[in-house]
């Protein structure tokens, strides 16, 4: 009676350990293929889902890296070119790239065909004069871009325009920091239509005027530490039109003059787009330098045009007075190293003046004598 019950616990507990000694073996064969189809490159350090290639002096792109690949990271080599060789095999998971400061001056037509799932790309601190706007597919995925500080110069500014006009439709957040840029080119924005944030942070940016609801869909603006000195009344009108917007203006060398007395009284009245608007400080004139614009008084915004107009005519007018002293020295030297001549000649006119009154005199007596007068006549017949 004992006997079956304990035969029954038995015979379940054999089955329990041969079902997890299955699972084991079943476990240890998948580990054993993946690690078999997921060799790590050279000079990398890969775990899970992700592959860390930093700073190891690599002039190429890695040719053996695992096909579950989700995050790269190539920072800190010397990759300078990335053509459409450089990711041979689709990484149909590789969804984070990162490429920041490789010292990249060009990406050629095709460079990302193959990594369809890529929705994060940082190519930051690098150097380039050449960004193929065939560079994406043109179904790709693109939500995040860096370019912060990644530009040769200003003037390529238009290979970026080009891109983002005709391959990146789902960007959400851009970063174009640090690139020295005093204009944007028109259109630059207006095909990104899901754009949320715009980072445009130490650039030198003198004007908003490509940056309007028209033209730019983004809810976060990022213009500190630019070149902007006012905001005309125009551009504050379509501020004030711009639903959901944070802009951020702190550092920029706000001019406080009459000119900017409506952006003051704007930003008073609430303005809350201006996220930072607390940190607003002039630039200019020097005995406004510092002050905050939501304190500084309305009254002391004076055009300086009339006053800069008033001292250019008080320095006009010192710098004529030393000019005629000086004429008066040069003169009065002339003349003092000419005394003797110039007393010669006085002599001369004072004698020719005396001869003449002298004449003069004498005809004026003979005139006036008739005696006289007979006897010149006499001596003159």
């Amino acid at each position: 009676m004992r006997a079956g019950p304990l035969l029954l616990i038995r015979v379940a507990q054999s089955r329990k350990r041969v079902h997890q000694l299955s699972l084991s073996l079943l476990l240890l064969s998948e580990i054993f293929m993946l690690a078999s189809s997921q060799s790590c490159p050279d000079k990398c350090v890969c775990f899970t889902s992700t592959v860390k290639c930093v700073n190891q002096n690599l002039t190429a792109i890695p040719g053996s890296l695992p096909s579950n690949v989700k995050n790269l990271f190539l920072s800190g080599n010397k990759i300078s070119r990335l053509t459409a060789d450089s990711f041979p095999v689709g990484l149909d998971q590789l969804t984070d790239l990162y490429l920041t400061g490789n010292k990249m001056e060009q990406v050629d037509s095709d460079a990302f065909a193959n990594l369809p799932k890529l929705r994060l790309l940082d190519l930051s601190n690098n150097r380039l004069h050449k960004f193929s706007p065939e560079a994406f597919p043109a179904n790709n995925n693109i939500q995040d871009l860096s370019l912060s500080n990644s530009l040769y110069n200003h003037s390529y500014i238009g290979e970026i325009s080009s891109l983002l006009q005709t391959r990146t439709p789902q960007l959400t957040t851009l970063n174009l920091s640090n690139n020295d840029l005093f204009y944007l080119p028109e259109n630059m924005f207006s095909s990104l239509q899901h754009l949320v944030t715009l980072d445009l942070r130490n650039n030198s940016i003198m004007s908003l005027s490509n940056l309007t609801p028209r033209s730019l869909h983004a809810r976060r603006l990022d213009l500190r530490d630019n070149s902007l000195t006012r905001l005309a009344n125009g551009t504050l009108a379509e501020l004030g039109q711009w639903p959901g917007l944070q802009l951020l203006l702190a550092g920029n060398p706000w001019t406080c003059d009459c000119e900017l007395e409506d952006m003051v009284l704007w930003l008073r009245r609430g303005a809350e787009q201006v996220v930072d608007r607390q940190n607003l400080t002039c630039a200019d004139p020097a005995r406004l330098r510092s002050a905050n614009l939501l304190q500084v008084n309305v009254s002391e915004l004076q055009c300086t045009g009339s006053q800069d107009m008033k001292s250019v005519l008080e320095t006009s007018y010192v710098f004529l007075g030393m000019v005629l002293a000086l004429i008066g020295v040069i003169f009065l030297l002339v003349l003092y190293l000419n005394r003797r001549g110039i007393k010669r000649w006085l002599y001369n006119i004072r004698d020719a003046c005396r001869d003449h009154m002298e004449g003069y005199h004498y005809r004026y007596e003979v005139n006036s004598d008739p005696r006289l007068a007979n006897l010149s006549l006499n001596s003159d017949v």
